[in-house]
């Protein structure tokens, strides 16, 4: 498979890249007598949020990004302001993969040919930075000219298994999910499937070894806290706690689920859990109260807030891309 030139970045320039890809500003610095700082506002978010959605739902098509389902996947959607960016992969030896883009006008296109990625972020700079399966590693793509550049692509002197989804903090840091479901489309791999957390200094720690396959993964609005799907067909939505360094805690289990998927949050916190083959997303709240369901017609992958309000909620799955309009804002990926 040919593959784009990419650069390979030094830890002092991966360091300054991921404190680019900040997703909210940092909080001020807390004073001597404040006990806890306080959550820093989301920029993303509204000072009214909206409410959050009840009941059942049902999302729409979106005609034009229609696809053969059996041969791939949407993935990976993201939204920078202007226009709705996803993957598309196929189940062809390799799992090769583009960047698409739903434009305002309804139009699909090509942005990023032979890509490798899954999952997708968005960087203050208006890079996207990508899980891919092909080179086994988080790399950053400049949506202006193509380019590739590597972040991450190891631990402990071995490649990932393949990296699934991520998320970036307000500091830079990420967070992501390498499970094996697209192992074989590059030599090596990791004994274990786990998630995994990447410092400003480009320094790469476990964050949890227990869940299998983990997949999607989030942050809640005030990035105290992450979310993380996973554990195949009898699976679970995960919560960790993070403290003021941005390492987490012992997780919990907010709910059980049947093959999670991809992750979105409203700016309310709640979580919009994806089920690939039951084909909806179920909304949870932050203590585990499931508010509503939103039905799809083909199997799901993914969700992200986007619209010129951030209230579009945007499905990915079988070569099938849906919406619906909801009354509460939320977050681009």
């Amino acid at each position: 498979m040919r593959h784009r030139p990419r650069t390979v970045l030094s830890a002092t320039l991966a360091a300054l890249l991921l404190a680019a890809c900040q997703r909210e500003p940092a909080a001020p610095a807390a004073s001597d007598t404040a006990a806890t700082p306080p959550a820093p506002a989301n920029p993303h978010c509204p000072a009214d949020p909206g409410t959050a959605p009840r009941g059942e739902l049902a999302a729409t098509r979106i005609a034009a990004a229609d696809a053969d389902g059996s041969r791939g996947l949407y993935e990976g959607p993201v939204w920078t302001g202007e226009a709705l960016y996803f993957s598309h992969f196929t189940f062809d030896p390799g799992f090769p993969s583009r960047i698409l883009r739903l434009a305002a006008d309804g139009r699909v296109e090509t942005v990023i040919e032979d890509s490798g990625s899954n999952g997708l972020a968005l960087g203050s700079d208006g890079a996207l930075v990508a899980a891919t399966h092909d080179l086994k590693e988080l790399a950053r793509y400049d949506l202006v000219d193509g380019s590739r550049m590597r972040i991450v692509g190891e631990y402990g002197g071995q490649p990932f298994n393949s990296p699934n989804d991520l998320v970036l903090g307000a500091d830079g840091t990420i967070w992501f999910t390498d499970p094996d479901y697209q192992r074989e489309a590059a030599p090596g791999g990791q004994p274990a499937t786990r998630v995994y957390r990447v410092g400003t200094d480009g320094r790469v720690e476990v964050v949890d070894d227990t869940l299998a396959n983990p997949n999607g993964i989030a942050l809640s609005p005030d990035g105290r806290t992450l979310y993380v799907a996973g554990g195949g067909d009898d699976g679970v939505l995960r919560a960790y706690p993070l403290d003021a360094d941005g390492r987490a805690g012992p997780g919990r289990d907010l709910v059980r689920a049947e093959g999670p998927d991809g992750l979105a949050v409203d700016c309310l916190g709640n979580i919009y859990l994806t089920e690939h083959a039951r084909r909806r997303v179920r909304v949870i709240s932050p203590q585990g109260e499931e508010l509503a369901t939103i039905a799809v017609d083909a199997n799901i992958t993914n969700a992200a807030f986007g619209g010129p309000r951030r209230r579009t909620l945007y499905l990915t799955g079988a070569g099938a891309l849906w919406s619906v309009e909801l009354d509460v804002a939320g977050l681009p990926y």
